[in-house]
């Protein structure tokens, strides 16, 4: 699928698809809500309302925003975070393919909607800093991924050719605007939640895993020639 000669950049979402997204589904739909109620002595049919309050902010700044869930909801989201930390992990072979890149030289680039206080709790319990060549969040740019204005802000931070870059996200919002900046090569996730169905992304080809796209995957599949 990917002709990696021709590709300068790899651009790459964080949560759903270099990180399995069980973790941040789980704790936006079910631990905080549950957690809001125990702290606030509600009701537990309150629990529905914080997650409906929750979805109703899904693309914009705000439903990334840990300070502003903080403030909204009266709790440390930061610490309510970290009573399920052990549910953050890595999807599949997502190590192995950030290995591969940083082997094959192009500049990697971490392309996030995470807030930093999510890429402070994240990156040291997973390792992806490692590979990576930059890190820019939504929030350094004050504009989620699913608008314009991102993809601009982010060439001038870190230049790339639209024409050279790969960007791989779970996200078809997100995808869309991609490749309405004029990114040429992009790439979805299958099943971005390992606890969760497959997702439906008609209009992008998904990956089931990186070894999909990785020259040594491709080659083992060719027929012997003679």
């Amino acid at each position: 699928m990917i002709d990696w000669d021709t590709i300068d950049t790899v651009l790459l979402d964080m949560d759903g698809t270099l990180l399995d997204l069980h973790f941040d589904s789980h704790f936006w739909l079910e631990h905080l809500p549950r957690r809001y109620v125990e702290l606030h002595k509600l009701d537990e049919a309150t629990q529905e309302v914080v997650r409906a309050r929750i979805i109703r902010e899904q693309g914009t700044l705000n439903w990334y925003s840990l300070a502003y869930w903080s403030r909204e909801l009266d709790v440390d989201i930061v610490a309510l975070k970290r009573e399920v930390q052990h549910l953050i992990g890595l999807r599949g072979d997502a190590l192995d393919f950030l290995g591969w890149l940083k082997s094959a030289h192009p500049r990697v680039v971490l392309a996030t909607n995470a807030d930093r206080e999510s890429l402070a709790l994240k990156l040291p319990l997973t390792g992806l800093d490692d590979y990576l060549d930059a890190i820019v969040s939504s929030a350094d740019i004050g504009e989620p991924k699913e608008e314009q204005a991102f993809w601009h802000a982010l060439n001038e931070i870190e230049p790339f050719d639209r024409q050279r870059t790969l960007f791989i996200d779970d996200n078809a919002a997100v995808l869309e605007s991609a490749r309405e900046y004029g990114i040429r090569h992009l790439l979805g996730i299958r099943q971005p939640d390992s606890r969760r169905p497959e997702k439906a992304l008609k209009d992008f080809i998904a990956l089931d895993r990186f070894a999909d796209i990785m020259p040594s995957a491709s080659q083992t599949r060719e027929a012997p020639r003679g």
